[in-house]
């Protein structure tokens, strides 16, 4: 798995290149042909996208399956939730993705724009201690104390108190967090926020919040970076790239006081717990309830962010259809669960009003 990540990456790279070229004027926010093979009708062999880097190993696997079996080449660029979600307002891209469902704001400022959560997945607590183990527990107060500055050591009595027999050092603590705009960062805060009234007074959930303290890197293979080469290092970055990156994970406590892995069986469980959509369209599992005895809570939708008025609409259809059907298979592999039966029925209904 871990070959493959990297191997991914460097494909991801190139997409990357490839959405630039095409953001200088493929799809327009205006009806009728556009930029690789549009038609009237709503067709076209190439859809260019941006966004999220949680979601870009998957779309690395749906693109060329889907170029071989459809004809359709597929471009993404992994550069941020809210690299996308400017992407898709511009119509610089054909779609944006993001790990954060839009705000009230960016919903007008997109001007019509659906959004449908494609893939399931999850944001992971990582560290590099020389000498501490793997899977070290953490609970949310905990998180939210050192990423406020009031916890500063590891061997802090809060973090000894939850792993007995571990032998902690003194090494100063450093919170590494994302200094561009994230859905990681969103799903962070937003389970800071659910379990620290503190720091959801002071610093509040957010695609880019303000971090008290700490050193920031842009995108989850800088953060990745950063803590490798930082001793006494925390930081966050989406599931896939753990094993990709051989990054410690912690083991954060949900709801029901457990500490279940960030794995396929544990973003299940949380998103087993709810599949009620807000008006928006938008569905939240971060800190499932303690009913939810096995889920991750750092667990998220991922969301495909669509207008719905598009030059290339029926290509648009099919490619959203293809990533929450049988695009889902490539998911468990790469630590993405399938989204649940309830979620791809009111998906097809969201596709449907691209037109």
């Amino acid at each position: 798995m871990r070959n493959t990540l990297r191997l991914l990456a460097a494909s991801l790279a190139v997409g990357a290149v490839a959405v630039g070229a095409a953001a200088c004027g493929s799809s327009g926010s205006s009806g009728g042909t556009s930029g690789g093979g549009g038609s009237a009708s709503g067709s076209s062999n190439v859809l260019n996208g941006a966004g999220s880097t949680l979601v870009a190993p998957l779309i690395s696997q749906w693109a060329p399956d889907y170029a071989t079996n459809d004809g359709v080449t597929i471009t993404y660029g992994p550069i941020g939730s809210g690299g996308g979600i400017d992407a898709i307002t511009a119509r610089t891209v054909d779609f944006g993705a993001s790990d954060a469902p839009l705000t009230s704001d960016q919903a007008t400022a997109c001007k019509g724009c659906l959004q449908v959560p494609w893939a399931l997945a999850a944001t992971v607590v990582t560290y590099n201690v020389k000498g501490v183990p793997n899977n070290l527990k953490l609970t949310g107060d905990v998180l939210a104390k050192i990423f406020m500055g009031d916890i500063t050591s590891w061997n802090d009595s809060a973090i000894a108190a939850l792993n007995p027999g571990v032998n902690l050092p003194s090494t100063h603590i450093t919170p590494i967090y994302r200094s561009d705009g994230s859905g990681d960062s969103f799903v962070f805060t937003s389970y800071l926020s659910a379990v620290s009234p503190d720091w959801k007074s002071k610093v509040g959930a957010s695609t880019q919040p303000t971090f008290p303290t700490g050193t920031g890197a842009e995108k989850n293979s800088r953060v990745a970076a950063a803590i490798q080469a930082t001793d006494g290092s925390i930081g966050y970055v989406a599931v896939s790239y753990i094993a990709a990156d051989k990054l410690n994970e912690a083991l954060v406590q949900n709801a029901a006081g457990q500490y279940p892995l960030p794995n396929v069986a544990g973003i299940t469980a949380a998103a087993n717990a709810t599949t009620t959509f807000a008006s928006d369209g938008s569905i939240t599992i971060v800190n499932p309830p303690s009913s939810a005895t096995g889920a991750y809570p750092l667990s998220t939708y991922t969301y495909a962010i669509v207008p719905s008025s598009s030059p290339k609409a029926t290509t648009l259809r099919k490619f959203l259809t293809y990533a929450i059907t049988k695009g889902q298979s490539f998911g468990p592999a790469l630590g993405y669960p399938p989204l649940p039966a309830a979620v791809v029925a009111h998906n097809k209904m969201v596709i449907a009003q691209v037109k």
